[in-house]
């Protein structure tokens, strides 16, 4: 009995000093949240500054990941907004608006009063009423060191015909999140999933939400049959006969004291209005035919014009022990819904060889780098070895192995000779995972993103279209050489974290300055 009654009495201690340490974590993760909602206020006391739409033409927008890019539902635009930048020491998070105008080839920086805070990993949706309508839902922010995270919750709408934005305020909406996915469903707003992360702990979500278009109010589905298990960053989009899709996604869980394993989700579900009900909703785990993606994450989607399902790009991180190895794609995957079947995206490749080379030497931009868009060949399976040179002269190696003939451009090798041969390379974005698509009139549109070169992050602001009617060739738009990035090694320095806290707002402070100095000249 005393062995037991001591047990008991160690068993009540542990419990004790656990839940001391719980709440001393949560006061902790607390404060960190109010010290994120200071900054956020901080950069919109900044924004606050601007009282009129102001359009200026502009180069191509800095590197980023995780913005979003849509298609204007009149305008031959696309419209670029928010995302993340990583420099190996600082994290820099956008609310900019970009508008990419396609005819002209040309960029407009849009500064709009009242802006929604700095995010990414965020939802962007379209619709066409009002002249167009872009919905923006949730997303993070994140503290200079990336070590804090701040989960919205708000909804935003940009009305495109007037240039302005609205914070639509409506009770019995998901709670903050990023990593969730959106769509338009006929006057409704489809939420699923996504992941809320603190110091402390994460989770990982798999509830339906409806936002009515009509009402501006939230509600909450429970849809009938097995769904998804959570998850964040998964396929989600409307089919042609009313349903919504959803494919793989990523999550992760705790198997022991801080050991995390992820998961890369492969399985697939429709969800539907049951017997035409718009209020009554079920889950169906579904097994399409063709060829189905590889696992990965941080893959992009858009619609085709056909009404497919478009998937591109991605990574495989291979965990072993502490090592962490990603495996970069720049495949594409359409999904057909009408015949629940997935197919490869193969390029055919140019009706004209020479015509093809006298092209490719047209549209080559001066100082464009190889390294960055990737090159395809009609050959079989080659190991490429690139070399990137870091800022402090230490060489990374990046090995790749190429697709079979006739697979969407690859990278290919530095030293490759363009001249007369039949297998003449095409131009394409090379491996990336978090890039931006969008889809205009049958043209796809790739944007940013990010790879891996050993310990870099090297964060993308290219941009290629490829024709999908006749998937022959990619186009280079906008080119980056990877070489010229900055990337800075880690710092536990306190004071570099401040000097980060106070620069992070990417430079408005300057630019304001400026302004202010040139109005009194």
């Amino acid at each position: 009995m005393g062995k037991k009654g001591k047990k008991e009495k160690k068993g009540r201690g542990a419990e004790k000093t656990a839940a001391k340490m719980e709440k001393k974590v949560s006061k902790r993760s607390r404060k960190e949240e109010e010290d994120l909602e200071a900054l956020i206020v901080h950069f919109q006391t900044l924004d606050a500054r601007k009282t009129e739409v102001v359009e200026t033409p502009c180069s191509p927008p800095s590197p980023r990941l995780n913005a979003s890019l849509s298609a204007h539902p009149e305008k031959d635009e696309l419209i670029l907004f928010g995302g993340e930048y990583f420099n190996g020491q600082k994290t820099v998070l956008y609310n900019e608006l970009y508008v990419y105008h396609i005819r002209k080839d040309t960029w407009t920086k849009v500064d709009i009063p009242s802006p929604p805070p700095r995010r990414c990993a965020h939802q962007a949706v379209m619709v066409p009423q009002g002249g167009g309508q872009l919905w923006v839902f949730g997303g993070e922010f994140a503290s200079p060191n990336g070590e804090q995270f701040y989960h919205y919750k708000d909804l935003w709408v940009l009305h495109l015909a007037t240039k302005t934005w609205e914070q639509v305020r409506s009770t019995g909406g998901p709670s903050g999140r990023s990593g969730h996915r959106m769509v338009a469903w006929k006057r409704q707003l489809i939420l699923f999933g996504g992941f809320h992360e603190s110091t402390r702990d994460y989770i990982y979500y798999n509830d339906v939400y409806a936002f009515n278009l009509d009402t501006f109010a939230w509600s909450k589905l429970s849809p009938a049959g097995t769904g998804p298990t959570p998850r964040s960053g998964c396929q989600m989009s409307v089919t042609p006969q009313g349903g919504i899709v959803l494919y793989g996604g990523y999550s992760k869980q705790r198997v022991k004291k801080d050991v995390d394993k992820g998961t890369r989700h492969s399985d697939m579900f429709l969800l539907k209005p049951e017997d035409g009900r718009e209020d009554k909703w079920v889950w169906t785990r579904i097994n399409p035919s063709g060829v189905k993606p590889t696992p990965r994450s941080g893959f992009s989607v858009a619609m085709a014009p056909n009404h497919q399902t478009l998937f591109f790009g991605g990574v495989c991180d291979k965990e072993e022990e502490e090592n962490l190895e990603g495996e970069f794609f720049n495949d594409l995957y359409f999904y057909d819904a009408t015949r629940n079947r997935w197919f490869a995206g193969q390029l055919k490749g140019p009706k004209s060889e020479k015509k093809n080379r006298r092209r490719g030497r047209k549209e080559e931009p001066e100082g464009g780098s190889k390294q960055a868009c990737g090159r395809a060949s009609a050959q079989g399976p080659v190991e490429v070895v690139k070399e990137v040179v870091a800022e402090d002269g230490t060489v990374v190696t990046i090995k790749q192995v190429l697709a079979a003939p006739g697979s969407v451009g690859q990278a290919q090798s530095e030293d490759e000779d363009s001249s007369e041969e039949a297998s003449s390379p095409v131009p394409g974005p090379c491996p990336r995972s978090n890039a931006m698509l969008a889809v205009k009139h049958g043209m796809l549109y790739v944007y940013g993103g990010m790879f891996e070169a050993g310990d870099r992050q090297i964060t993308l602001s290219d941009l290629h279209c490829l024709d999908l009617h006749r998937m022959e060739a990619w186009k280079a738009l906008v080119e980056m050489d990877p070489e010229t990035q900055e990337w800075l090694e880690e710092t536990d320095s306190e004071e570099d974290s401040e000097e980060e806290v106070e620069g992070a707002e990417g430079g408005y402070e300057d630019e304001d300055s400026a302004e202010e100095s040139s109005a009194e000249d």
